[in-house]
């Protein structure tokens, strides 16, 4: 089976999306699927180690330094080059361009297309266009999210929750849940003290960690908030927080007028291979609060690291925060929130139980079993297609 997968967003942009991609096109291949992924080109990027990587010329995104827009004909012109080769399915991964683009390959190429649904996108139009009232635009982004999934013949929701918003957008697609998994690399235990030395923390000095883009939608400022509360009784606490995003400079802001500067510290990206797992493993606790995971892969890639968590469950993190996860779960409120971390602090023996439990947890998630569920879901919807296909080419060739 040969499937095409596009995207308007992958590495070396960190985030959910392209370490789905990259997880989901590592174990598909070792089950014998081989996958295509036309993707855009960032500046300074060096050569793709990955086989199988198309990069289309890219432009800037205003308000996000961080991501790239693929203009229509370039992206059309990348893909005109692959359609005398053969694929089965497209699968896309992202609602803008991708989306179009992929609709419109799959349509002339007569094979069905299927998308993940990997963006809470109603909540990202509150934060990136604050100017447009929020009720119209969570009305806005229902009324695209139903108008692009039925153009879809299957949708994947990365979690249960995710799925029943789609079915109360009122979107009528199949869809499958179909989480990200973890492969075996990310289980390997970090090396703490070489955190430590690295950033200059002392050893024995209380850690609370927190890992992902830095970004509006995260509601990182209510975890600066419970941090202040936390501080009251531990003044010697510290706050990392990984990664990179266009809300860090008013995050630093907040952090000046709360007065701690000192006490929090934002180390950006950190290498995958080696320094995130070193990260994992020098917090004491990691804490979480978005409001907008589709899925919330971070917190199991801390649990895999044997952290103990504190977080919220939130649409997509609810259904990774099930009983025997090992985590506290809080409601978004910095009293309560700031007492369970606390707690985990002065309390080694409970710390280490919790971080036990969730690592144990965490292994149930195994990437190669996801990619085997996906792959199924592949058969399945080639197989409709194959019963249907007669009957819908009339609809297809008005929707090309």
């Amino acid at each position: 089976m040969r499937v095409l997968f596009i995207s308007d967003v992958y590495f070396p942009r960190v985030n959910g999306v392209s370490t789905s991609i990259r997880t989901f096109r590592t174990d598909l291949a070792r089950l014998g699927v081989e996958t295509v992924l036309v993707a855009p080109q960032y500046p300074a990027q060096s050569r793709d180690i990955e086989p199988g990587i198309v990069r289309v010329a890219s432009r800037g995104v205003p308000r996000d330094p961080e991501d790239r827009y693929m203009p229509w004909r370039r992206v059309q012109d990348s893909l005109s080059r692959l359609r005398q080769q053969r694929f089965d399915l497209v699968h896309i991964h992202t609602p803008f361009v991708a989306q179009y683009a992929g609709v419109r390959f799959a349509r002339a190429a007569g094979i069905p297309v299927i998308a993940t649904y990997h963006t809470f996108f109603e909540e990202y139009l509150h934060h990136y266009v604050p100017v447009l009232p929020r009720r119209i635009g969570r009305a806005l982004a229902r009324h695209v999210t139903r108008s692009q999934c039925a153009q879809l013949d299957g949708l994947v929701a990365p979690s249960q929750p995710m799925r029943q918003l789609l079915l109360d957008y009122g979107v009528e697609t199949p869809v499958e849940v179909i989480p990200t998994g973890l492969p075996p690399d990310r289980y390997r235990r970090g090396d703490s003290e070489r955190f430590r030395a690295v950033h200059d923390v002392p050893r024995g000095r209380p850690l609370l960690l927190y890992v992902g883009r830095v970004a509006h939608e995260k509601n990182i400022g209510f975890l600066l908030q419970s941090f202040a509360v936390l501080r009251q009784a531990r003044p010697d606490a510290l706050l990392v927080i990984a990664g990179e995003g266009p809300a860090r400079e008013a995050l630093a802001g907040q952090c000046r007028r709360m007065g701690l500067t000192r006490d929090v510290c934002f180390i950006g990206y950190l290498d995958r291979e080696q320094g995130l797992a070193d990260c994992y493993a020098a917090a004491d606790v990691f804490v979480f609060a978005s409001r907008t995971e589709t899925q919330g892969l971070v917190l199991l890639e801390a649990m895999a690291q044997g952290c103990a968590v504190v977080s919220t469950a939130e649409l997509g993190t609810a259904s990774v925060l099930q009983p025997g996860c090992g985590a506290r779960i809080c409601p978004e409120e910095t009293e309560p929130f700031a007492r369970a971390a606390l707690d985990l602090i002065e309390d080694p023996q409970r710390r280490e139980r919790a971080a036990s439990m969730a690592k144990l947890y965490a292994r149930g998630w195994s990437s190669e079993i996801m990619a085997r569920r996906m792959m199924e879901f592949y058969r399945r919807i080639c197989g409709v297609e194959s019963l249907h296909r007669a009957s819908r080419e009339p609809r297809l060739a008005r929707t090309a």
